[in-house]
């Protein structure tokens, strides 16, 4: 198989990794289980060649797996500028790592997590 399940159900386990790739692509780092990082990574991958590939098509796949998040709210010359995550991920992190081939993201390891010493990771960009 594939890929990992996670202890989820399908619908369930594909909620988080939508969830996680937003939260990742608005925070550029988050800190969550080795597990899920290794998961969120192949995820976030796709997301970016999707990013610079910039197309039309791209664009709407990806909005088919990114949720609809606010990423910043910027006042430009008294008009508020709301940036979407997809607008974050297709301006700012594609037009970052155009010349790059992969690899877009890191894995640290860090202590484990207090009550069930799962470990944990922190998952960034490069």
């Amino acid at each position: 198989m594939g890929y990992r399940k996670l202890g989820r159900t399908s619908p369930q386990r594909k909620a988080m990794l939508r969830d996680l790739t937003t939260d990742l692509i608005i925070n550029e780092s988050i800190v969550t289980t080795e597990t899920r990082a290794k998961e969120v990574r192949k995820t976030i991958e796709k997301m970016i060649t999707l990013g610079k590939c910039g197309n039309l098509h791209a664009r709407r796949q990806a909005a088919a797996f990114v949720r609809k998040k606010i990423a910043s709210v910027q006042e430009d010359d008294g008009k508020i500028v709301v940036e979407s995550a997809l607008q974050k991920l297709f301006d700012d992190i594609a037009v970052r790592y155009k010349e790059r081939n992969g690899g877009y993201t890191r894995i640290l390891k860090t202590e484990p997590r207090h009550g069930d010493a799962a470990p944990r990771a922190i998952i960034e960009f490069v």
